[in-house]
Parts: structure tokens; sequence; C-alpha cells
């Protein structure tokens, strides 16, 4: 597996030969790991080990799932400086336990901005937040000092959130959700870093 994705990164991708990789990811697990997605997180600290390139996990659907990813890459030589966990809005809910997993030291992201209903069909058992409950997150861990350890996104996939389609579109975070921070304690300096600083840091390779 590491041979494959140094290949992506190094010579180009299988279906696109000209197009080399920036990062490694999104790395796909569930809750439970599957031992083939465990084997795909220890590859992946193995060659980022290598070649000090970003790296970006997406966990599996429980509070825990952050926590286990950052262990198995970790150990196996990943950098988490160069780390991403995704999807934190939809996995880790306590306060507590959020800055308990930004004090390990990887990027924490917010990735579901635009998404407004409770309902959650792929996790019934939790309700997903708003985003003004997802700026509230992101104000605690800036007021706990994690404000270089801050990405925030759309994670689009879908038609229907597409401006065409009557979505909200690319745009909603500079046009919507950046206001909202400002009015909400957010300076220009933090947002700043959220929007420019902090992808840029996690998007340079260290080799």
């Amino acid at each position: 597996m590491s041979k494959s994705i140094t290949r992506d990164l190094t010579i180009g991708c299988e279906e696109a030969p000209d197009v080399k990789c920036g990062i490694i990811g999104e790395v796909g697990c569930s809750w439970p790991l599957y031992d083939f997605e465990r084997k795909s997180i220890q590859a992946t600290g193995e060659t980022q080990e290598s070649f000090g390139c970003p790296v970006m996990f997406h966990p599996g659907r429980h509070h825990t799932a952050p926590e286990e990813i950052f262990r198995i890459y970790t150990e196996a030589g990943g950098d988490v400086k160069k780390m991403v966990m995704g999807h934190l809005d939809r996995t880790i809910h306590d306060m507590t336990a959020l800055v308990e997993f930004a004090s390990l030291g990887s990027y924490c992201e917010f990735d579901l901005f635009g998404i407004e209903t409770s309902h959650y069909q792929l996790e019934t058992s939790i309700d997903m937040p708003s985003d003004a409950q997802r700026i509230q997150r992101i104000k605690h861990l800036v007021d706990n000092g994690f404000e270089d350890k801050i990405l925030i996104a759309h994670d689009i996939h879908t038609l229907h959130r597409l401006e065409a389609y009557g979505g909200h579109g690319f745009c909603h975070i500079l046009k919507n959700i950046v206001p909202k921070m400002l009015d909400r304690g957010f300076t220009q300096e933090i947002v700043d870093k959220i929007l420019v600083s902090n992808p840029s840091s996690w998007l340079s390779f260290t080799k």
C-alpha cells in the first residue's frame, strides 16, 4: 500500500499519470476500523514520514475514532503537524473532549458548513450541528489557544448544495460564515489564520 501511495505522490496517479497527488487522503475510516483501514492508516504514516506531505483523515462516526486514528498514524511514524482530522463537527460534540483532541496537535477541520439540518441520516443517534454551533465550537478552540490548528470547509458532495440547484454554493463561508464569525468575537487576524495561514502551513511539504 505504501508503494501505491508513493507512486501517486512522486510519479503520477494511475488514472491521470500527469498528475501528482498533493496530499494523502482523504483516508477513509469506519467505526470500528476494518483491518484494511488500519493498514491504510499505517501506510499513510509511513509514507508521510518519508516525504513530509500533508495528510487528511475521514474518521468513523464515533467520538473516539479520531484519537484511535491519531494513535495508529503517529505510531507508524506520521507527523502530527501535517495531519488533518476532518468532519469533527459531526464526530466530537463534547467541548472538553474537543479541546483534549486538539491538544494532541492535529489540525481540526470543521468542514460541513452549509448543512443546516439536525437529522444526520448516516448516524441517527446524534444531531448534526448548525453553522452557528460550528462557529461556537471553533470559538471555544480559539479561546483555548488552538487558532493555529483550525481549518474550515463545505465538503460539498451533492448537486443540491450547489447554487445552480438552490444550495448555498462554494461562496457560503466567505459570504455568510466569515461575517458571523466576526460578529461572534473572532478578530480578522484569527479569521485570516483559519482561511489562509493554516491551510498554507498544512499543505506545504516539509521535506
